[in-house]
Parts: C-alpha cells; sequence; structure tokens
C-alpha cells in the first residue's frame, strides 16, 4: 500500500494548487451536471434587431428614439426598464432631456461598464453585518452622462471569466476604495423592491449573503458571487412588446452593436446574462461552498487508499465489481451533491480511483504472472501438465509455507549403479542414470505424483500434494509396479528398490530465506526411505508399509515383521502378490 499512498500524496498536489486543467475539468463537470430551472416569470427580455435599426437609418439610435420605446415599454404595463447599453457621451441629436424624463417616469436601470480609469461612482448606503472583509477592488467604471445617471439608477455590467473564459458567476456587489457598487442585476431587485440600501452578511472567508429589500437573502460565494441559472427567460420585440407585468430588460442583438460573451450556453448578448442574473438572485442556484478543497481532499484519499485495499485483497474478479460499485457510487453521490445545489467535484477523485485500480490491476496481474511462472518453474519436471496447469489456474492450492497433509510416499533407489560406474565411462553412466530416472519420472507423473527431489540415483515422490489426489495409495503403488516394468523392458543394466509409506507430514517450502525447495518431512516420510532401503533385505523390489496396504485395494501379501532405523517395534511390510 505504500505506492498507493505515494501516489495519492502526488495526486492531491493539482487540488492544492488549483491546477487549470483539474478547474476546467471541474467546471465542465457542473454544466453538465446542473439542471436548468423554470424562469421566475417576473422578466422579460426585448431585443432591438436589425430589422428595427434598418427601419430606424441604422446605428446609434437617437435618444428619442429610446425615449419613445421605454415610454411605449410602460405603457404596455411594464414594471420597469434596465437598458442594458452605455450612455457616456451626450446625444448628437439633443435627446438626452426627453430620454431621461421618460427614465424618470419608472424604475429604470442603465449600464456602467467596468474599466481601468479609477473612477467610482458615488456609492449608495451598504450595511455591513460581521466581520470587515477585502476583496479584489474594482479598477474603475465608466459611469454614464450626469442628466441619464441623475434619472436612472446606475448598474455594474462586469461579467467576469472563469479559467475557461466562460461566465459563470458574476458578483452581486464590487468592493471599491470608498465603498461598494452593485451589479446591473442587483440594483434591478433593489428598485423593485423599493430599497434604498443594501446589507451584506460576511463571515471570515468572506461574503456569506446579500440582502436586499423585498426578497429572501442571496447566498454567494465568499467572492460575493452568485451562479448563474442560465433559464430561457421569455424574449420580445419592440412589434410584440408582450411585457405587461415584467421587468424589461433591453438590449442589442444586431450584429456588431453588442459584445457577445462565452457562456456555457453559447454566445450571449450583455441584456441576457444580466437578465439571467436577475433571474438567479431569486432562486436557490447552485454555489461552491467554501469546505470544497477539504471535502474534496477526503474524497480522494478515502476513495484512493479504498480501491487500492479492495482490489488487492479481493482479486481481478471481485476487485473489478468492487472498483465499479464504489465508482458508481461516487458518482451518484456527486450528481445527489448538485441536485441540492452543492458544487462539489468528484471528477478527480474518479480520474485518482481508475488510475489507482489500473495500477493495482497491474500489480495483481504481474503478482499472479509471476506466481504462475514460480509454480510453472517449480513443478513442471515434477508434475504432470494438467497438475501444473491447475496449480497455476488456482495458485491457493499450493499453501505455501507448510501444512500438514496426508500422503503416500515413494522412495526409489538404483541397485548396481556403483559396479556399473566402475566399468563404463563418465558419459555413459550419466546417459543411463537419465534414462532411468526419467523412466521413474514419467511412471510417477502418469499416475498423478509429484517427484519431489533426486538424490544422487535415488528419487522421493509425493502423491496427494500439492494437489488432492484421490485413491493416491493405489496409484503409488501403480506407479511402482509400472517403474519395475519400464526398468526391466529398458534393460539398463541395472535393478531398483521401491519403497512406500503413508501417513501424515508437514509439505510445503522448505528451506533458508534466499534457497527453499517444495518438499515433505515427518515420520511417514522417513518410514518409507527405510522401507525402501529393507528390499535389500528382505529381497523384493517392492515394500509397502501398513498404512499404505490396508487402505490399498490391490492384491497384496503380508511378510515377516521387520526392524528399521529409527523405531523401536518391528515394522509390518507388504509386498506384490505374485498374479
Amino acid at each position: 500500500m505504500k505506492w498507493a499512498i505515494t501516489l495519492l500524496t502526488l495526486l492531491t498536489l493539482p487540488l492544492l494548487f488549483n491546477s487549470v486543467p483539474l478547474e476546467v475539468l471541474r467546471l465542465k463537470t457542473f454544466d453538465a451536471l446542473v439542471t436548468t430551472p423554470e424562469p421566475t416569470g417576473y422578466f422579460t427580455i426585448l431585443n432591438i434587431d436589425e430589422q428595427f435599426l434598418d427601419e430606424q437609418g441604422g446605428y446609434p439610435l437617437p435618444r428619442e428614439t429610446l425615449a419613445k420605446i421605454h415610454n411605449d415599454i410602460i405603457n404596455k404595463g411594464a414594471l420597469g426598464v434596465g437598458w442594458v447599453m452605455l450612455f457616456p457621451h451626450p446625444d448628437r441629436m439633443g435627446g438626452d432631456d426627453e430620454f431621461s424624463k421618460a427614465l424618470q417616469s419608472s424604475p429604470s436601470v442603465i449600464a456602467m461598464p467596468e474599466i481601468s480609469n479609477g473612477l467610482y461612482p458615488a456609492t449608495v448606503g451598504t450595511v455591513i453585518k460581521g466581520p470587515i472583509v477585502s476583496l479584489p477592488k474594482a479598477q474603475g467604471f465608466l459611469e454614464n452622462i450626469e442628466p441619464l445617471k441623475q434619472s436612472a439608477s446606475q448598474g455594474a455590467i462586469s461579467a467576469p471569466v472563469d479559467v475557461d473564459n466562460l461566465v459563470r458567476r458574476i458578483p452581486l456587489l464590487q468592493q471599491t476604495n470608498n465603498g461598494w457598487v452593485a451589479s446591473f442585476g442587483t440594483e434591478v431587485l433593489k428598485i423593485l423592491g423599493g430599497g434604498r440600501t443594501y446589507q451584506i452578511v460576511t463571515n471570515l472567508n468572506g461574503i456569506e449573503q446579500v440582502r436586499v429589500r423585498g426578497i429572501p437573502p442571496i447566498t454567494t460565494d465568499s467572492l460575493g458571487r452568485k451562479w448563474i441559472s442560465w433559464v430561457d427567460t421569455p424574449q420580445t420585440t419592440l412589434s410584440e412588446m408582450n411585457v405587461e407585468g415584467k421587468f424589461v430588460f433591453v438590449g442589442f442583438t444586431a450584429k456588431g452593436i453588442s459584445p457577445q460573451l462565452a457562456t456555457p450556453i453559447g454566445l450571449l448578448e450583455p441584456h441576457k446574462i444580466q437578465t439571467a442574473l436577475s433571474e438567479s438572485m431569486l432562486m436557490d442556484t447552485p454555489q461552491i461552498p467554501d469546505y470544497r478543497l477539504f471535502v474534496e481532499l477526503l474524497l480522494l484519499i478515502v476513495s484512493g487508499l479504498l480501491t487500492a485495499l479492495l482490489i488487492a485483497r479481493l482479486g481481478i474478479t471481485k476487485g473489478v465489481v468492487s472498483f465499479l460499485g464504489l465508482f458508481f457510487f461516487m458518482g451518484y453521490m456527486e450528481y445527489h451533491f448538485v441536485s441540492y445545489n452543492i458544487l462539489i467535484d468528484f471528477t478527480w477523485s474518479l480520474i485518482s480511483m481508475t488510475l489507482i485500480a489500473t495500477l493495482q490491476f497491474y500489480l495483481n496481474f504481474r503478482t499472479q504472472y509471476k506466481l504462475r511462472q514460480q509454480i510453472k518453474k517449480q513443478f513442471e519436471h515434477y508434475l504432470d501438465p494438467r497438475q501444473v496447469k491447475q496449480l497455476q489456474d488456482n495458485p491457493e492450492l499450493l499453501k505455501l509455507g507448510g501444512e500438514r497433509r496426508y500422503c503416500t510416499f515413494l522412495f526409489t533407489d538404483v541397485r548396481g549403479f556403483t559396479s556399473l560406474s566402475e566399468t563404463l565411462e563418465p558419459e555413459q553412466v550419466t546417459e543411463i542414470m537419465n534414462k532411468a530416472l526419467t523412466i521413474q519420472a514419467n511412471a510417477v507423473k502418469k499416475y498423478d505424483g509429484m517427484v519431489d527431489k533426486y538424490i544422487g540415483d535415488a528419487m522421493m515422490a509425493i502423491f496427494n500434494a500439492p494437489i488432492d489426489v484421490p485413491d493416491h495409495e493405489n496409484k503409488a503403488i501403480q506407479a511402482a509396479i509400472q517403474i519395475h516394468k519400464d526398468m526391466q523392458e529398458a534393460d539398463l543394466g541395472i535393478e531398483i528398490g521401491i519403497g512406500i509409506n503413508s501417513g501424515e507430514a508437514v509439505i510445503g517450502n522448505m528451506g533458508s530465506d534466499t534457497r527453499f525447495d517444495y518438499s515433505a518431512i515427518g515420520d511417514a516420510v522417513n518410514l518409507a526411505a527405510r522401507l525402501e532401503s529393507s528390499t535389500k533385505e528382505v529381497g523384493e523390489d517392492i515394500v509397502i508399509g501398513y498404512n499404505t496396504a490396508i487402505k490399498s485395494s490391490k492384491c497384496l501379501t503380508l511378510l515377516k515383521s521387520i526392524h528399521v532405523k529409527g523405531k523401536k517395534e518391528r515394522i509390518q511390510i507388504f509386498i506384490i502378490s505374485e498374479s
């Protein structure tokens, strides 16, 4: 698990330093998950299109024309008008007075962009409830001409973009050197509610709420920003004028007049963005909480460690199932959080889980591959290929370290080898011995036994380990008969003695930390070796112990009991009966 902890430590860095790619991914995820509510019904967008400009002789429109539009809107029953347009210079045609009178006739707001001029409008009364906060200050505003700003409220139309250059969050109030300036949407709601001041609720992190008379408190992030819900506010034209009972946002949709700003739903004109802001202020829209980083770090660490632990402990198949379950659960949890307007991103945790899972699967596969290769290397020369395959497919059958098992043990020893080696060349002796040992190994593997080791011209075999071998007593005897028969047919000029015994022994990997072999130790093993040695004494080629004989279905003959080294009592022995 050390590698997983190290990797998780590295994966926390993009979160801690809020890397740009991760922030973009986070915002795109929110865009996909946040649902769009229905409009509040309080607002309408009036678009001044190219057809109207053509009818009026082009842009700019005389302010007398704007005054007429304003009066027509009010006469149609509108609650007020927000002109998302700039009027920093007097009208060349002298229509400012008429437009000023029209603005005074109803609740009206005109736009004021943020620019780097160091100039700020006079601020209205603002009440701070909580600690004094210091936020990034506006660099200045371009105000409208004096007659118009005296006749209507001014609202800032700042629309800052996120790291991917899309507008998502707009500040409701911007701090200046001498106070606060309201956004266009905030000013609209203030005049509709009949308020004259704002109340800002703060905490140690920054702004918490903005309160305007007549509407519920508006929750913001610590910078006083509101997440925009891009609702489909009804739109109308000058020819339709469907504005009754609505506050109307007026702006240009004619090409080349107003800049279009990029949003998650596409390019929008400024008056549509300010409308969406006003709509959002009346809704419980999503918000990124101040504790977002802590939760995302906690999710990353817990999900990453849990992924590594589950896959490491459960193996590949169960690990895949558990990983997918955890993955989809995390995805559902993000959807659940967003549905409650809490924008906490699970995407980086999901990506990190996938990365950790992939690495853990690789490590599991590598471990399994090494284990399979180790099993093949250790047993391919001593077991039948089918048994080796069974061990590779189920390594659990091979309990490393040693276990107590009831097995049958077979020992062989070549007779006449010494005298043979004195009369032949070493190369000839080696060839004969290799043939003899091959005959023995083939017979053992044929009857599902395992060749445990060669000791010079002797061999030790185990039946019923490392995997279960039903009827292992009879199979050991059959293997002995096969060895004896094949040795005679090979006519190698040597004979063989075989001892067989059954009993419990500790079987597993035995040896030092750096060198070990799969083998068996125990009294039953020692007795099998002694029985092989007794073949010379009793004059038989195959001698079988009592424990093997009583469980064998072969026709066996009981001989006179004998003394063997290491045993006080005499040992009953059996031989294969002549058929």
